[in-house]
This record gives C-alpha cells, sequence and structure tokens, in this order.
C-alpha cells in the first residue's frame, strides 16, 4: 500500500499532467483558429476578425506559460521553498492578465484607428463570407474550450489554468462582438461599415474587463490576503465545533498558488494529558483536511491552556 507520501506525490505529478494535456489541447487550437482568422480576416476584408484572431494567437503565449508555471508551481517543497512554489501558478495568472491587457490596448488603438479613416473620408471594404463562417466557429470551439478547461483547472485546484479558461471564454464572447459587427458591415451597407471596427474596439473593452477579473485575485494572493471571508467563516464554525476545543485565537490564512495554509491557537482544559490536547489539535486539524484536502492545506496548530477568556460568539477569544 503506498505510503501517504507516495499519493500525494503520484496526485500531485496526474494534477500536472492534467494541466499539461488541458493545455496543449488549447494550445494547438489557438494557433489553427489564430492562424486561420487573421488570414480570413485578410482575405475577408474585417479588421475586427483580425483584431480576433490576434486575440487567439495571445492565448498561445498564456498557453506556453501556463505549461511552464504550472509544472513548477507542483514541485514538492524543499529546504528553500519550505510552503512550495505555488507562487509560481499565482505570478503566471498575473502575466496572463498583463498579456492580456496589452493586446487589448493594441486592438483598441487598430480599431480608433479604422474609424478615424472613415471619419477622414476613407471607405472601409465591406467583410466577405469568410469573416463570418470564421466568426462562427470560434465561438464554438472557444466556447467548448472554456468548459474543457475550467472543468479540469477546477478539478484539480489550479488558479493558473482556470484563468487560462476565462482566457479562452474571453475570446468566445470577443468574436460574439465581431459576428455581430462584421454581420452588421455585410448586411446593412456601406454606411455601416464602422461597425466593423467599432465591435474591435468594443472586443478590446471586454478583454481589459477579463484581464482586470483575473489579476485581482492573483494581487491579493501575492501580497498574502486572508482567505474569503465565507472560508474564514467556515473554519471558524469547524475549529469551534471540534470536541475538546474550549474556544480559539491568533486564526490566520492565505493561499500559496492552490494550497491554503492556516494558523491558529487552540484553546484546551488545562487539566489534560499533552497526548489528549495532541489528539484535539489532530482533530482540528483533521476536521479542515475534509473540507479542503489535506493534499492542498498546510495547518500549524499551537496548543494552550484556557485560562478563562471570554468566548465570542464565533467560538473565538
Amino acid at each position: 500500500m503506498p505510503s501517504e507520501k507516495e499519493c500525494t506525490d503520484i496526485s500531485s505529478k496526474k494534477a500536472i499532467q492534467t494541466a499539461n494535456h488541458v493545455t496543449w489541447v488549447g494550445f494547438w487550437y489557438n494557433i489553427a483558429l489564430g492562424g486561420a482568422k487573421i488570414t480570413g480576416g485578410i482575405f475577408g476584408r474585417s479588421s475586427a476578425l483580425i483584431a480576433d484572431g490576434v486575440h487567439s494567437l495571445s492565448d498561445v503565449v498564456t498557453d506556453v506559460i501556463i505549461l511552464v508555471m504550472v509544472g513548477v508551481a507542483r514541485k514538492k517543497p524543499n529546504d528553500k521553498y519550505q510552503y512550495g512554489h505555488g507562487k509560481y501558478e499565482t505570478f503566471a495568472t498575473m502575466l496572463l492578465a498583463v498579456v492580456l491587457a496589452i493586446v487589448a490596448v493594441g486592438i483598441f488603438w487598430d480599431g480608433a484607428k479604422h474609424i478615424l479613416d472613415t471619419i477622414n473620408g476613407n471607405n472601409i471594404p465591406r467583410p466577405g463570407t469568410v469573416a463570418l463562417i470564421l466568426c462562427l466557429l470560434s465561438i464554438i470551439i472557444k466556447e467548448w474550450l472554456y468548459h474543457y478547461t475550467i472543468h479540469a483547472g477546477r478539478r484539480i485546484k489550479s488558479g493558473a489554468l482556470i484563468a487560462n479558461a476565462w482566457h479562452h471564454r474571453s475570446d468566445a464572447f470577443s468574436s460574439v462582438a465581431t459576428l455581430i459587427g462584421v454581420s452588421g458591415a455585410m448586411f446593412l451597407g456601406p454606411d455601416w461599415r464602422i461597425l466593423d471596427p467599432i465591435a474591435a474596439m468594443i472586443v478590446a473593452i471586454f478583454i481589459i474587463f477579463v484581464s482586470i477579473k483575473m489579476a485581482a485575485p492573483a494581487v491579493k494572493e501575492l501580497l498574502e490576503a486572508a482567505l474569503p471571508k465565507e472560508m474564514e467563516a467556515q473554519l471558524r464554525n469547524t475549529i469551534a465545533a471540534t470536541p475538546g476545543v474550549i474556544t480559539f485565537h491568533n486564526l490566520r490564512s492565505r493561499k500559496n498558488g492552490a494550497t491554503i495554509i492556516i494558523d491558529l491557537h487552540i484553546k484546551v482544559f488545562p487539566g489534560i494529558t499533552v497526548v489528549s490536547a495532541h489528539n484535539i489539535a489532530t482533530a482540528v486539524e483533521n476536521n479542515i483536511y475534509n473540507i479542503y484536502g489535506k493534499e492542498n492545506t498546510l495547518i500549524t496548530t499551537h496548543i494552550e491552556p484556557y485560562e478563562g477568556e471570554k468566548i465570542l460568539s464565533d467560538g473565538s477569544c
């Protein structure tokens, strides 16, 4: 029967294999789809589709970041990184957000230039049917990639993989905007062809919002913010409900990639044996492991004697 350490190693390897497999699938789809959209945008005379294609190719860059960073982040703790390498995954999420934002600014600028050209009297050519077909194809493929990737990311608790899933969905939504712009430019006449670059700018704004949504939790994690209030409330209830725990204090929490780190002090009756106090602390930790999983949780529990401190409504003192 494999030891606990061997089980953890096997689980980590499976997580890395899952992340790599899912990311490679997205990588090849992004290359094919990005190249097709840029080519179709050029021959189909659609600046919005070209912008959408650039967005798809930016996913290739993020896929490479995921492939490198997730493997490093899931390495075992060592003497130099005693809490593991989880921050590499957080850093990868930040890089994804930055790449997205840079791409969005470029798309917005290109759309604005096309609109200025129109205002100055230059005609925008009518997009071709190929642009419309590629928009529809992109929406279907990218939405499928979103569901495929986010399911795997949630299963292995990978923030970077979940962020990459949202990158796929941002591409699907941007293709919807592109589809609207291309359709308007094709079917509503020459006066409406400005809808194509307007759609490109709308895509850019949407991508910026997605990048902010990705970056916000990563920044909090890098700054070692506490777990969300609902998770901390669950922790407090779990600790207080453990038999033998009279009260607790100094509860601190943070995330290190996929790993949750928790420090706490529990207070027990002063007359019990060291073994009994240790068993109570172990029970607290096991109850927390049952919620978050032992592999992804590091807990440090300090035991103190109860000395009549006032106990608050949540069980802490």
